[in-house]
């Protein structure tokens, strides 16, 4: 752009600097902001006269207004436009389910949950909780990346990062709010624990923030890290993660089973759905932050804090999601699908083992000895190789308040346990209900094992 020095010299004088409106101000510092540094200078007297300042002063200003606007310009993510007329959500949820199972293979259950996270990420500035996206099979070409890179075409403000440092992903979060898409988590997640703790902040909005220093001078700065994110990786992730995530599992396509290449998709399609999610945010923001949906009592709290804002979607929607959210949830995040822990586990096998003796009371080394009695078991070789020490048992079992003691058996004594120091633990957590033990028969449609499409159309 180039402007003629007379002309806007001329307007100058025209104006003296008493009648140049806040408005007019402002307009002649978007002018000037986006002249070239020639242009500029032409006539930086002139309107620093205007505007009845120094030309210093003027300079500053534009200099903070042109990096106000780099910044402004320089957000990885394309502009959507929302749709053009009110859609139905019910539909728009379907037309997204539907194109998720022509490109993937997976459980009706996964399609469902894909999609209301989907949703989720259109609603991220209206919801409390952002549970992660965790896309996970036990071997490779299950199409992990595959649903990864699909979500990324349909998600809000989607940036793509595999191996990303943890400062990129605190600096990259606070200042453009994506959601953000990591491939191949498992190859460089398990030993970061700066990233894990990173990832695992960012669940709730309220605790959503880190401190790092920054400058020469080290200052001290709160970064935001709110935000949805979506994990690609093989096998199980650590605990921590999980227990924040919606689990999408995969498994490998078989030879009967057919679907389509991304890169074959129509030039549209995903324009038109991101548009219309686009839309369904803009009209229904306001019902989703109010929004307190019923949760099944068969997930546990985290599970239904997870769960919460895609259920609020996909009551919303109505039509078959409120079940199909609930079918969703219950298999993908019920407790009869949750991994124990090493400690739970240990917890379990000393529990059998009071039952199978009916003893009242056991050493450390009795223990270790029936707990090693299983081969299948970890604790034969839970020591690099060799049996599980008293140490370690130890260990485990202070996590849940229990610590041996000198006890008699007989006319001995040794180092071990009272089964009533267990009768806590193993009532708070290994009594867990029935992951349907809440839901009727009649909440469960009988074309339930049916596609998306073949109940749908």
């Amino acid at each position: 752009m180039s402007y003629n020095k007379n002309t806007i010299t001329d307007n100058a004088e025209q104006c003296s600097p008493s009648e140049a409106s806040p408005d007019t101000e402002q307009a002649i510092l978007v002018e000037l902001a986006a002249l070239s540094p020639f242009d500029y200078d032409r006539v930086r007297i002139a309107k620093a006269k205007e505007l009845n300042i120094r030309p210093a002063t003027l300079d500053n200003i534009i200099k903070i207004n042109r990096t106000l606007n780099k910044k402004e310009n320089t957000t990885p993510f394309l502009v959507i436009k929302p749709w053009h007329e009110p859609i139905d959500p019910a539909e728009l949820l379907t037309e997204v389910a539907n194109t998720i199972k022509r490109f993937i293979v997976c459980q009706p259950e996964t399609i469902h949950a894909a999609t209301l996270w989907i949703a989720m990420t259109w609603f991220i500035d209206a919801i409390q909780i952002a549970p992660l996206a965790v896309i996970t099979a036990p071997e490779k070409r299950c199409g992990k990346s595959q649903l990864l890179f699909l979500l990324g075409r349909l998600v809000n403000r989607p940036l793509a990062a595999s191996n990303i440092t943890p400062a990129a992903l605190f600096r990259s979060i606070d200042a453009w709010q994506p959601t953000l898409l990591i491939d191949e988590v498992d190859t460089f997640i398990r030993e970061n624990e700066e990233l894990r703790g990173l990832l695992n902040c960012g669940h709730t909005r309220e605790s959503a923030y880190t401190v790092r220093v920054v400058g020469d001078d080290h200052t001290p700065k709160l970064f935001f890290v709110w935000g949805a994110k979506a994990l690609a990786g093989i096998g199980q992730l650590s605990d921590t993660l999980v227990d924040r995530a919606i689990t999408l599992e995969l498994r490998r396509k078989l030879a009967n089973e057919k679907t389509e290449r991304l890169r074959h998709a129509e030039p549209t399609l995903f324009k038109t759905l991101t548009e219309k999610l686009a839309r369904f945010a803009m009209d229904y923001t306001n019902k989703i932050a109010i929004a307190q949906p019923i949760l099944p009592e068969a997930l546990n709290d985290r599970a239904q804090d997870n769960w919460e804002p895609l259920f609020a979607i996909a009551d919303i929607a109505g039509k078959e999601w409120p079940q199909w959210a609930q079918t969703a949830a219950i298999k993908l995040s019920g407790d009869s699908k949750e991994a124990p822990s090493i400690s739970i586990e240990l917890l379990a096998d000393i529990q059998e083992i009071f039952e199978n003796r009916k003893t009242d009371r056991i050493t450390s080394a009795d223990l270790i000895t029936a707990l090693c009695t299983d081969e299948e078991k970890m604790w034969a070789t839970y020591n690099r190789g060799f049996h599980i020490k008293p140490r370690q048992i130890a260990s485990r079992l202070k996590e849940f308040g229990i610590i041996s003691n000198t006890i008699r058996i007989g006319m001995t004594t040794a180092k071990g346990y009272l089964k009533s120091q267990f009768i806590d633990a193993f009532a708070r957590y290994l009594a867990m209900p029935s992951p349907l033990l809440n839901v009727t028969t009649s909440q469960i449609h009988s074309d339930a094992g049916l596609s998306v499409t073949d109940r749908l159309m």
